[in-house]
């Protein structure tokens, strides 16, 4: 039985498989995103969608997606489905899907009267191309498929609407075309592996409607560019494949490397294989350096995320030389910041208080999973030079008082992970003493200390022990409450009461200035107020601006981003608290916390995680399709469990 099956009956209703979508990528930044049934409801979404540095930096939409119709005895079945204006669908190919699965590539089936036909799709690894394999199962007569393009060539920020300045223009090559619809742009080559006719009938497509954009406050609607068709007859048992690259391809070999593609890839068999197809889904290789993208579609390489995932999507998974090739590139960021040296690198938002912190967080994970001497002789240097830029105030917004806590300002700028803001303005201004960031520099004060002390640098190690202790005294009076759980930040005398997520940091990691019973107290008031079945809610039904769905346009959205919706990558750390409080009593409570997530392979983006969910019941996921950081929780937490076992 496939994991990842989905039947007649369920694909033939759109209700159900519209907001059930799929992600496939090369690992250089392209990808192909759409629902199950093959009818884009984002801008994001395409058949190919490849980044364009020469041009904007930006994703960009050049195959919109491709109709293939059925023909047999002059009859014609399209078995494409578009949403045009008024949520009205044409053709409706659906009904004609006996069934879905993804275990190992998208695959549809359809049933046209006699015939059976098989869709397959893969993004090949190291190039922006898409490959579709048609296979004829059963046919009872002489079968013929004709295969429509629709391009878009605009970013997946626009849309395109009819124009003028479209290119008409197009050039044979090896059993198919190229073309190109505006000057910039690369060309866009359609093959198939066997000849065929390419008919040209130019003409456009109007008043396309995404639902999802629609839902979400933006525009809706675009125009798409159809130059004409391709067709073939096709036998029964014989197998078509169809390519759309950036570049020529030997169509003779266009099956083999089908093949051999779809042979090397992981089957979505199980919750932990569709995390791992998940993990490697994130990793970006531009030019010799290796990127950890923070999400898809939209999201770029953020410095928080790429190093708060980086152990869950690689060290989880026995990757080292991926986590040791990505943090390659990550030394080389963080030492032009340190120095104050423009980098040419793309990863952004390096500049926030607590980034470097997650890094030394990293590299602790990396002497956890290694050994600590491994560590110390990749990142020793590393390490002893973020805490000597931290610990000497040479960061703008990082300055350590003299009780041992960092204070940070927060008030025109967004400075944590809740990062909202609206009309310029953080939505939550957490400014002062910040929870987790001083939960964090407890943390790697003390980890630093040991390994330096371990590495024959006792003085040094002396020096970071000593802040480390006024540290935990300040914290523990600083942030404990009455009541027994950590204030979110406390800005001079003025403590946020609010019940948030933050805290639990305080517990998770490996050093805390917290005593067992405070940690127990903190545990149980998260589990009591955050805990969903899809992560912990950023903020307590119980306080004031709890704000659990993050649905309508922007502005709305915004306030209701970190104000109750719950995160899955809270839950990794969570679930280490719990375990660090309960040891083997808790195992079993955090092992039935994970259906909750197993649960979300077959929904949203099928074999993946979105970025957050609403924080009440139904739980309905939102944002971006696929998170790093909630994908790399969740296996970490899959780790700790294991090894606990």
């Amino acid at each position: 039985m496939s994991y990842l099956r989905f039947e007649k009956t369920f694909m033939t209703n759109l209700e159900e498989t519209l907001p059930r979508e799929i992600l496939r990528t090369n690992r250089s930044g392209a990808y192909h995103c759409t629902t199950i049934v093959d009818c884009n409801t984002r801008k994001y979404h395409g058949l190919l969608v490849v980044p364009l540095p020469e041009l904007d930096g930006e994703n960009h939409v050049l195959l919109s997606s491709l109709d293939e119709t059925v023909i047999q005895h002059g009859a014609q079945f399209n078995l494409g489905v578009h949403q045009y204006w008024g949520y009205n669908f044409s053709p409706k190919g659906h009904k004609y899907i006996r069934e879905f699965n993804c275990d190992k590539v998208p695959t549809t089936i359809y049933r046209v009267g006699g015939v059976l036909l098989k869709k397959e799709k893969l993004f090949e690894h190291n190039e922006s191309r898409i490959l579709i394999r048609y296979t004829l199962l059963d046919a009872h007569s002489e079968t013929t498929l004709r295969l429509q393009p629709f391009l878009a060539f605009r970013s997946v920020r626009q849309f395109t609407h009819e124009n003028s300045h479209a290119s008409r223009e197009y050039q044979p090559v090896e059993n198919g075309i190229k073309t190109r619809m505006y000057p910039g742009y690369p060309e866009l080559h359609m093959q198939l592996s066997k000849e065929n006719n390419f008919v040209f009938a130019p003409d456009w497509y109007r008043r396309f409607e995404y639902s999802k954009e629609l839902e979400r406050g933006y525009e809706f609607n675009e125009d798409l560019y159809v130059p004409g068709y391709f067709e073939f007859n096709i036998k029964k048992g014989e197998s078509v494949v169809f390519s759309a690259g950036l570049s020529e391809v030997r169509t003779k070999g266009l099956k083999r490397t089908f093949t051999l593609e779809a042979n090397e890839r992981t089957p979505r068999d199980n919750f932990y294989n569709c995390l791992k197809n998940a993990a490697h889904q994130f990793h970006n290789r531009i030019g010799g350096h290796r990127y950890i993208l923070a999400g898809y579609p939209w999201f770029k390489c953020r410095a928080r995320d790429m190093f708060v995932s980086l152990p869950g999507l690689t060290l989880s998974l026995g990757e080292f030389d991926r986590f040791e090739s990505a943090m390659e590139t990550a030394q080389e960021s963080i030492r032009c910041f340190i120095k104050g040296v423009p980098s040419k690198l793309q990863i952004y938002e390096m500049e926030h208080p607590d980034v470097l912190l997650w890094a030394v967080w990293t590299i602790q994970q990396y002497a956890k999973s290694t050994s600590r001497s491994q560590a110390w002789e990749k990142y020793g240097r590393l390490l002893m030079e973020i805490m000597d830029f931290l610990r000497h105030n040479r960061h703008y917004n990082f300055f350590v008082h003299s009780n041992g806590l960092v204070h940070i300002n927060g008030r025109e700028r967004a400075e944590t992970w809740m990062n909202s803001t609206a009309n310029g303005v953080p939505v939550i201004p957490r400014t002062g003493y910040v929870v987790e960031i001083n939960a964090l520099w407890y943390n790697a004060l003390m980890f630093t200390s040991d390994m330096t002390r371990e590495f024959f640098k006792p003085d040094y190690a002396k020096r970071l022990e000593t802040l480390a202790a006024t540290t935990a005294k300040s914290f523990v009076k600083v942030f404990l409450n009455g009541y027994g759980y950590l204030y979110d930040f406390v800005d001079g005398d003025t403590p946020d009461w609010s019940v948030r997520p933050n805290q639990i940091f305080a517990v998770a990691l490996d050093y805390s200035p917290l005593d067992l019973k405070q940690k127990k107290a903190v545990v149980d008031i998260v589990t009591r107020e955050l805990l969903t079945p899809k992560g912990l809610r950023s903020l307590s039904p119980k306080s004031l601006g709890y704000n659990p769905n993050y649905v309508g346009p922007q502005r709305e959205r915004d306030y209701a981003y970190h104000q109750g919706t719950a995160w899955p990558w809270l839950a990794g750390f969570y679930f280490e608290a719990y375990l660090k409080v309960f040891k083997m009593s808790g195992l079993s409570f955090v092992e039935r916390q994970m259906i909750g997530y197993e649960d979300e392979m077959t929904s949203h983006c099928v074999g993946s995680l979105p970025e957050l969910f609403d924080g009440n019941p139904p739980f309905k996921g939102r944002g971006a399709v696929s998170f790093a950081m909630n994908v790399a929780e969740i296996l970490r937490s899959i780790k700790l469990i294991n090894d606990f076992e």
